[in-house]
């Protein structure tokens, strides 16, 4: 059985770390790391870090990212950048790739990990609620795309790795809004790569499966006896981890990926998701209702929304 590297669940560094790959494998590089401040982009600025790079991590909370940078500087000496910034904000999004420019003089590797989601019913979402997803997911990616390859790519080249997920390649319940964003970007990454390649920028997708330790992970909690079960059917009887996920982050921002351009990397160990392709789990009295309320009444007070 394939023996995942150790993870911590909470948005804390690793208590040690044994290198897979040469430590200076990014030294001196310089990555922006969007939604660097929790979760799957916490850990890719980790490991990065870990392997010789600087990172700006950016988030729309301030002293989210700003309590980040100083974990992971601590944990691994080298320098974090913590930025606010909205991705959907042309504005915010230019002043942020100006000041770590400033900062640090270049930027070679763009994260884009910034997304928004919730479980909800596509007969009781909203179309603001699906556009916000579509707005954070999406456009936030092609914004900070557009904008970094403006101010530094077009001339200097560089990679962009574009988190997504496997929600875009197979249906799901309750997932319609952000499938059809992460199936959007994985198709932007195709286009990109094909008119950004002559300028020397690599563009690809990584797409996990069901992580732990992560907030979407965490929001399916109600269904961990039948996850158990389809867990243990699955090849490798376990799920994956964030740490995973960075290292393949890793691999395709490197040299190692030097001829890999407009890919989609699926890392899911196995398609556990299945569990929830199927609607009859979730047709139980006060679930879909309870998915619609909750997730949605969440995503309005973070974005100040109102239904319909």
């Amino acid at each position: 059985m394939a023996q995942p590297p150790p993870d911590v669940r909470e948005d804390d560094c690793l208590p040690e770390y044994h290198h897979l790959f040469c430590p200076d494998l990014l030294q001196d590089k310089v990555a922006f790391i969007t939604g660097g401040g929790s979760g799957i982009g916490f850990r890719i600025a980790e490991i990065f870090m870990r392997h010789g790079c600087y990172t700006v991590i950016a988030s729309r909370s301030l002293p989210r990212v700003s309590m980040a940078a100083r974990k992971l500087a601590a944990a691994t000496g080298q320098r974090c950048l913590p930025l606010s910034l909205d991705v959907r904000s042309p504005l915010a999004i230019t002043a942020a790739v100006e000041q770590a420019l400033k900062e640090f003089g270049k930027i070679d590797i763009l994260i884009n990990c910034a997304a928004g989601n919730f479980l909800c019913p596509a007969g009781t979402l909203s179309s603001n609620a699906f556009k916000t997803v579509m707005d954070i997911d999406t456009l936030g990616t092609f914004n900070v795309s557009r904008i970094l390859y403006e101010k530094f790519f077009r001339d200097h080249g560089g990679v962009i790795v574009n988190i997504t997920a496997t929600l875009g390649t197979r249906g799901q319940v309750l997932q319609v809004h952000a499938g059809s964003a992460k199936a959007a970007v994985d198709a932007m990454t195709r286009h990109l790569a094909v008119e950004w390649g002559p300028q020397n920028i690599r563009v690809n997708s990584l797409a996990p499966g069901l992580i732990s330790g992560t907030e979407g992970f965490q929001r399916l909690g109600g269904l961990q006896a039948g996850l158990n079960a389809k867990v243990l059917a699955s090849p490798l009887k376990r799920l994956g981890n964030k740490t995973e996920i960075a290292h393949s982050a890793l691999f395709l921002a490197s040299p190692l990926a030097s001829y890999m351009t407009g890919a989609v990397l699926v890392v899911d160990g196995d398609p556990v998701e299945e569990l929830v392709t199927q609607p009859g789990w979730w047709l139980r009295p006060g679930r879909a209702r309870l998915a619609s309320s909750s997730g949605e009444k969440r995503l309005q007070e973070e974005e100040g929304l109102t239904s319909g």
